[in-house]
């Protein structure tokens, strides 16, 4: 199984496009395709924040749902765009108010279409991947040693939001423990969900978001080869994303 698993895109389509072309994947029918046969994995939180979600929402249903050429796993963002196109209560703020104008702009028959490809993708997509007879485990915030194989409430919780502790930084994001320093499992974990300047490779875990849509890179990483592969980003650089403590 050769894998090029994507970090956290958030919309940015210009560097998934060229962070793709650098894989070696070509662009011939809008969607990208790898001559020797090499097929992409989703971290989940492909929208919000950046420009272009919904043409990441149309090339990632292509990919997984249509041609089954692809791997995703939901993260949070993608979670909450899921609720609000169920039509429940969210709070259209931390990024969904830049997806959700896309989606306003589009006529009712172009919103029908996008909506029920994100929530076919969404619906299909298991809460994380475990690839290669379970060597490889995909998921958007990370996973325990002793969650894999579990689906219940507080695995949900961990793998689309991290290992929070309840508690709050200042700027009112959550505070999160650092789970990869204590992941002792024999899988390799391939996530994101929280920015770093570079990938952290840390015992049997790589983080590959490196804050594409905060002005740092798209990072994805080559299984089984486990060489990260990265682009700059084009978006404005935000230092205070980069957190150095989790």
């Amino acid at each position: 199984m050769k894998l090029d698993i994507i970090g956290d895109i958030h919309g940015c389509y210009r560097e998934f496009f060229a962070l793709t072309e650098k894989l070696g994947y070509n662009w011939n029918n809008h969607y990208p395709v790898h001559p020797q046969g090499r097929k992409l994995a989703f971290v989940g939180d492909l929208t919000d924040r950046g420009p272009s979600s919904l043409k990441i929402i149309e090339v990632v249903w292509t990919l997984v749902i249509k041609e089954k050429q692809a791997y995703y796993c939901p993260g949070n963002h993608c979670n909450k765009l899921y609720r609000f196109f169920k039509g429940n209560k969210v709070q259209i703020t931390h990024g969904l108010e830049t997806t959700v104008a896309e989606y306003e702009a589009l006529s009712k028959k172009e919103q029908k279409q996008i909506k029920e490809k994100f929530m076919a993708l969404y619906e299909q997509a298991p809460l994380y991947l475990q690839l290669d007879n379970q060597k490889l485990v995909v998921t958007h915030a990370g996973i325990r040693a002793d969650y894999i194989g579990r689906s219940d409430k507080k695995v949900k919780t961990f793998v689309l939001y991290g290992d929070i502790t309840g508690e709050k930084h200042p700027d009112g994001s959550p505070v999160r423990n650092d789970w990869a320093k204590d992941y002792n499992g024999q899988a390799l974990i391939v996530y994101g969900h929280t920015p770093v300047k570079q990938p952290r490779i840390l015992n049997r875990t790589v983080n590959i978001d490196t804050g594409a849509v905060f002005g740092g890179q798209l990072t994805a990483l080559r299984y089984p080869e486990e060489e990260t592969v990265s682009v700059p980003s084009s978006m404005p650089y935000v230092k205070e994303k980069f957190k150095l403590d989790l």
